[in-house]
């Protein structure tokens, strides 16, 4: 049967051929793991042939253990009150002085007590010896009282000397404490991924718990404000962590942890030290912040806008819009204009020159490189201080009987009437045109084109009134990409999309 096809002496041969490569397979895997054979492995390949494996298990301690004790001594914990009266828990509306109804209410409520304490637990770390201690102003905004309780068990009430909002920081300080264990404070600008961290902090009312982690990820932006570029790391950050400490492996404060993410695990955030680091002066002398202040609208630069700015790279903050009389304006900066740096310091975003502008003390000169027309152009500006007021938005209207039939970016517009001019608090005989209707499913939709929006521009064309819109739009084929300049309340801003 054997001798049909095969001979019986190349099956007999197969079969020690295949004993000998199972028995050198079985040789060469007991190398490896032995660790005879990690060498040829490692350096198999030229990219990772400086990496050796001892070099891995040297940068992770043994333990965090020492790194623990020397610092934690310094962590505190941030107890904090606040009174808050029987009018305001009532579930009911408040009204005016004596109204009939709360008399009825105060009868209603007769058994409850007229006050209540709230309170509230955060952390914080001392950064000297007089007492000044780091924390969130979230965690100390709306207290009353404020008691920190330090390691070894002592008690000390605590004052606000410093608290900025729009950074989350607050500066604490305490008295007749003697001598204080404090931290350093380190350069956050020098922390990569995959770098260790530790926080310690008191979540949920558990004192001093210490957690360890990676920095998962820098420079998060999470709509926590325009000074707000997060540390993003795995170590556990949990309600009562806030304000505490993020240590890097040299035992020095690299951020002070702030937020966790609700919907997923071992995803938490913290500020940059280096944020606080700049703002302590300030804090320690004024209380408050004072930041310099541009006058400009700005905003990110997506690929259809970079396409249609002709710019290589989405980096950078594109100018929306300049305030008349603000330093951006007296400078010759234009609208359409996409900042490249600002004093020598590349601006990656619109973020990025929030942060560059608002560190900069008002009165100071800048110099600011931007990209005009495919071409970098260098300006002056002397910066103004900010006064931190809001711009308003106008409200989203569906304009009854407006036409139904959208046009090819699928948008429906109108002139802007007087009532309009009214309602959308803008001058009297204001050209443009204002958006009635955005077709739904269009891609006008999905770029937040909403109704009551005032279109300035169509690509390089300026919209005076409805024909010279209609005349723009004519020149746009589908497919194109179309930019428009938009008003919306006071601000002004581009948007783009293929039509």
């Amino acid at each position: 049967m054997f001798s049909k096809r095969y001979p019986l002496w190349t099956l007999v041969a197969a079969s020690f051929v295949a004993a000998a490569v199972a028995v050198a397979l079985i040789a060469g895997f007991g190398e490896i793991k032995s660790g005879k054979a990690a060498d040829q492995i490692y350096h198999s390949s030229q990219d990772i042939a400086d990496i050796k494996p001892a070099a891995w298990f040297e940068a992770k301690p043994a333990s965090f253990a020492d790194l623990a004790e020397k610092v934690q001594a310094a962590v505190v914990n941030v107890n904090t009150s606040k009174v808050i009266k029987r009018r305001e828990m009532m579930p009911f509306p408040q009204f005016g002085q004596r109204d009939p109804f709360e008399d009825f209410f105060e009868k209603f409520f007769e058994g409850m007590p007229k006050e209540q304490i709230q309170r509230s637990l955060g952390s914080g770390f001392i950064i000297n010896n007089e007492g000044d201690i780091l924390t969130n102003y979230h965690v100390v905004s709306q207290a009353d009282e404020i008691e920190v309780k330090l390691a070894d068990g002592r008690k000390f009430k605590a004052k606000v000397i410093g608290k900025d909002e729009k950074t989350d920081i607050a500066l604490l300080k305490i008295k007749g404490a003697g001598d204080l264990p404090y931290v350093a404070l380190g350069d956050s600008g020098q922390l990569r991924p995959g770098d260790w961290v530790m926080a310690i902090g008191n979540p949920f009312g558990l004192e001093h718990t210490v957690t360890v982690g990676v920095v998962s990820a820098l420079g998060r932006v999470l709509g926590g404000g325009p000074y707000a570029k997060f540390i993003q790391t795995d170590a556990s950050i949990n309600p009562g962590n806030s304000g505490g400490p993020l240590f890097n492996i040299k035992g020095e404060v690299v951020g002070i942890n702030t937020m966790m993410y609700a919907a997923g695990q071992g995803i938490g955030f913290a500020i940059p030290v280096n944020l606080a680091k700049d703002m302590l002066p300030q804090l320690a002398s004024k209380g408050t912040v004072t930041r310099g202040w541009l006058g400009v609208a700005i905003q990110n630069i997506t690929p259809e806008l970079a396409k249609s700015f002709n710019l290589k790279e989405e980096k950078g903050a594109l100018i929306a819009e300049v305030y008349p009389d603000s330093p951006a304006a007296k400078a010759g900066v234009m609208r359409g204009d996409v900042v490249l740096s600002l004093n020598g310091k590349p601006i990656e975003d619109p973020y990025g020159l929030s942060i560059a502008v608002g560190n900069a003390q008002p009165g100071t000169e800048a110099e600011m490189k931007v990209l005009r027309g495919g071409k970098e152009i260098s300006l002056k500006v002397k910066l103004g201080k900010q006064e931190g007021e809001k711009m308003a938005e106008a409200e989203e209207k569906e304009e009854p009987g407006a036409p139904s039939k959208a046009d090819v970016l699928g948008l429906v517009v109108k002139p802007i009437s007087p009532e309009d001019a009214q309602d959308l608090d803008v001058p009297g005989g204001f050209r443009g045109v204002v958006v009635t209707r955005v077709e739904p499913g269009s891609s006008a939709e999905g770029t937040d084109i909403r109704s009551g929006d005032i279109i300035l521009e169509v690509n390089n064309g300026k919209v005076g009134s409805l024909s010279e819109y209609h005349d723009a739009v004519k020149q746009v084929k589908k497919g194109d990409i179309v930019r428009l300049l938009v008003k919306r309340g006071r601000a002004s801003i581009y948007v783009a999309f293929r039509a």
